[in-house]
């Protein structure tokens, strides 16, 4: 039976070749993205899948309270590791000291590389599971080891052992491997981390005066910790004992209100985003917006094949008729069309792998992902037969339905009629597909507005032409001045600066300061950089008011630039000589003096406001960038040459690296262009479905009508007179699918833009673009068969009259 069910279906597949194409195609298009969305969405929702003990893994984080506003983040004072010990001890399987992921130069031999890792205490390996190919999984026990990554000790090594073997870090410390771990997927945490120094290592060995002055400073929040519960215990119930952990032990700290909790490893990447101390999300928005795209997407591919066989429904109603009065039963005959709509959709998967398998490295490139088409997953191919059986039935059911309930006699007498309304649920589909059309390419546009808004949002500084290049080593030490003067004497440099932090990003926070005028009860909060004299100069940064750093000013050694924003933040109308004093009482820093005010410069969200910044001179001399200006006058490539020839004759150690500021600054859109540009072409192909699901039916239409377009042309109708005819309905449907879209899409749209304190403002004429572009493309369609159609010769249709 099943045979005989799947040959008749090949035979109507095969007769009728050109709208088997369009169900196949449009079937195709709308599965493959459906799987590549599926294939990205189960990359995202398995992110840190490779660690064993995920569920029981978290971060310390802590929430603190300035002036009214809640901020959150994963940043901790040293004290809180031996509190947890100590009071906390049984509600931990681990309780792990971390410090941020950095970037090292790291040394074998005569070969140099710079590569990213931490410095970890010894349960490091045990708390992360990591999977050690080579060496003593104990191996951070010594304070002079490290643990490095395969692909680190392939780059030394190769096939030799490199057990043993000793490593010089930063070009200072000469550190011995004592294990090699299996390199972490690209999809989770720590994938970056190609090496792991004992913490002991960090804070007794570096010689960081700040790390030994925070062993005990409960309000300097600059390490991580993460922590393996214990099996009895719940996030949720080590969090409510060790909450107030920070309050109770540090008297100072409790007009911040400081709040400890932990945040499951499972949403370190989905669900990171806190706005006033509750979490609200994060990248687990996109996975399920996506999720929705997918969905739609399938429906408006089988909403194609609902259209296209019901639209021919009295070409089949003789077949159903016979079938009936010689004894099918209405079962019987939805097997039939179901069987049919399985065939196409098998078909229509088939081509749709091809087309995910063409398409898998670009996506992968757009996404910035390394997703694999998985072959051997038994898991992916037994949903792969559940989508299959679940597109067909979803596809199939309705003409299945309605083909089947053709009643014998009135086919078989030639009175049979499809009716009045019975191309009404047609209509209400070409209305869905348009409306979910419509909404996509609204949410697109203003996406990329969105993302355009902020681009075009004034930054500050000039960053073409500007190059950083990290100086994360001791070497650099004293040679400022030096390093200045060679730059600039080699013509490819005008000028050059040294910062505690990039040019993109805030590496520091500070408060603890008073000064004339401070309201009673203020909680300050400033980014904070160390500069060189003439960082303002270097980055083409404005100064405002009062004047820059000068090297001729000894003073200057205790000056500061603050930005417009601190100006704001600080009341003051003239801030210039105002002194801002420090109020550690027992060790505290001589006061600081405004020299300056430099225009707000975004270092942080492009999308979000500018933070209150102090730019303080560099007494310490503990600069992490070289900031280059490059002489415009010079070809990049030139400049970049020479400026690594004049690198490497002072630094011949150390592997020559830079950062070209304005790609760096791009960097801060990447995930929000990522979201539009997929979203552009899931749109892009919601709407080339909906078009071949309109192609089909106009075709249909048009061959259905052919006596009648024959009357007309013959009685003086015009190609205008028919291609009105023809396109009139297809265009009322859409212009209701716009009125449906509008208001959906507003709503949608505007709530996810009020995650954005720097928002585009929603325009009447984006929606009225957007619909008058549904309508152009849906006239496109139309047009072709439609004018052709008007322009066949009337004879040929009337002939058989």
């Amino acid at each position: 039976m099943i045979k005989n069910y799947l040959k008749v279906a090949w035979r109507n597949l095969s007769k009728n070749k050109g709208y088997s194409a369009i169900n196949i195609g449009g079937l195709a298009l709308g599965m493959a993205v459906t799987l590549v969305i599926g294939l990205w969405m189960n990359d995202e929702l398995t992110y840190n899948s490779y660690f064993k003990n995920k569920e029981k893994i978290a971060q310390v984080f802590q929430s603190q309270t300035f002036n009214g506003n809640v901020g959150t983040g994963p940043a901790i004072p040293l004290p809180l590791e031996p509190a947890l010990r100590e009071n906390f001890g049984d509600n931990f399987e681990h309780i792990m000291m971390s410090s941020w992921t950095q970037t090292s130069y790291v040394k074998y031999q005569e070969k140099s590389i710079s590569r990213t890792g931490n410095y970890m205490q010894p349960n490091a390996p045990e708390l992360l599971n990591l999977r050690i190919t080579k060496g003593d999984k104990n191996g951070l026990e010594d304070v002079n080891s490290i643990m490095i990554s395969e692909s680190l000790a392939n780059a030394f090594f190769g096939k030799d052992d490199p057990i043993g073997k000793v490593l010089k870090i930063r070009n200072q410390y000469d550190l011995m491997v004592t294990a090699v771990y299996e390199d972490i997927p690209y999809s989770n945490s720590f994938n970056d981390t190609d090496y792991i120094i004992p913490w002991e290592h960090y804070v007794n060995v570096t010689n960081a005066d700040w790390i030994k002055n925070s062993l005990d400073n409960w309000q300097n929040n600059s390490f991580q910790m993460f922590v393996q519960i214990a099996d009895n215990t719940t996030f949720e119930s080590v969090t409510n004992a060790i909450i107030d952990v920070k309050k109770k032990a540090d008297e100072e700290v409790v007009q911040y209100n400081p709040r400890i909790f932990l945040l499951p490893m499972e949403d370190w990447y989905l669900r990171s985003n806190f706005e006033q101390g509750k979490q609200t999300g994060g990248r687990i928005t996109y996975v399920w917006l996506f999720g929705i795209i997918g969905a739609f997407v399938l429906i408006l591919a089988c909403i194609n094949f609902m259209n296209l066989s019901t639209a021919r429904s009295e070409k089949r109603a003789k077949e159903v008729g016979i079938r009936k009065s010689i004894g099918s039963q209405k079962g019987q005959l939805i097997y039939q069309f179901l069987s049919e709509s399985f065939l196409v959709v098998f078909f229509a998967y088939l081509l749709a792998i091809v087309i995910v398998l063409l398409s898998l490295n670009g996506f992968n490139e757009l996404a910035r992902k390394e997703i694999s088409f998985p072959w051997n997953g038994l898991s992916f191919w037994l949903i792969s037969i559940v989508f299959v059986l679940f597109t067909a039935l979803l596809a199939g059911s309705y003409p299945a339905l309605y083909l089947s309930s053709f009643k014998p006699v009135d086919v078989l007498k030639g009175t049979f009629k499809a009716g009045k309304y019975s191309g009404l649920p047609r209509k209400i589909l070409v209305v869905v597909q348009f409306t979910v059309s419509v909404a996509f390419i609204i949410g697109t546009f203003i996406v990329m507005q969105q993302i355009n808004h902020a681009k075009n949002r004034p930054i500050g500084y000039d960053r073409e032409g500007l190059i950083q290049l990290p100086t994360f080593a001791e070497d650099f030490e004293d040679k400022t001045d030096l390093m200045r003067s060679e730059f600039k004497k080699s013509g490819a440099v005008m000028e050059m600066a040294t910062s505690s932090s990039p040019t993109t990003r805030i590496w520091s926070n500070r408060s603890g300061f008073t000064w004339e005028g401070k309201p009673e009860g203020f909680q300050e909060d400033f980014a904070w950089t160390e500069v060189s004299a003439e960082y303002a100069k270097t980055l083409n940064l404005k100064v405002v008011e009062g004047r820059d750093f000068s090297r001729d000013y000894a003073s200057d050694s205790l000056g500061v630039l603050i930005n417009v924003t601190a100006k704001k933040y600080l009341g003051l109308e003239n801030p210039i000589g105002l002194l801002l004093r420090d109020t550690d009482i027992e060790d505290p820093d001589p006061p600081l003096k405004i020299i300056g005010v430099v225009e707000d410069m975004i270092a942080q969200s492009p999308y979000d406001p500018v933070k209150q910044a102090l730019y303080v001179y560099d007494r310490s001399n503990e600069f992490s960038y070289y900031n280059l200006r490059l002489n415009p006058k010079q070809s990049m490539r030139q400049n970049i040459a020479v400026v690594e020839r004049v690198f490497k004759q002072h630094f011949p150690d150390i592997p020559f690296e830079y950062q070209f500021v304005d790609e760096e600054y791009g960097e801060k859109f990447a995930a929000e262009e990522r979201i539009g540009s997929l979203s552009g072409i899931f749109t892009a192909l919601a709407i080339l479905i909906s078009c071949l699901g309109l192609f089909g039916l106009t075709s249909y239409v048009a061959e259905q009508r052919t006596k009648e377009i024959g009357v007309r042309k013959v009685l003086g109708a015009t190609v205008f007179n028919v291609w009105n005819m023809l396109s009139k309905d297809f265009m009322k449907l859409v212009i209701i699918s716009c009125f449906i879209a509008i208001p959906i899409s507003y709503y949608v749209m505007n709530g996810w833009l009020q995650e954005y304190p720097y928002r585009v403002i929603l325009k009447w004429w984006i929606f009225a673009l957007a619909m008058l572009g549904a309508m152009g493309i849906t006239v496109l369609t139309v047009s072709f068969q439609a004018i052709k159609a008007a322009k066949s010769n009337p004879i040929k249709s009337l002939r058989t009259e």
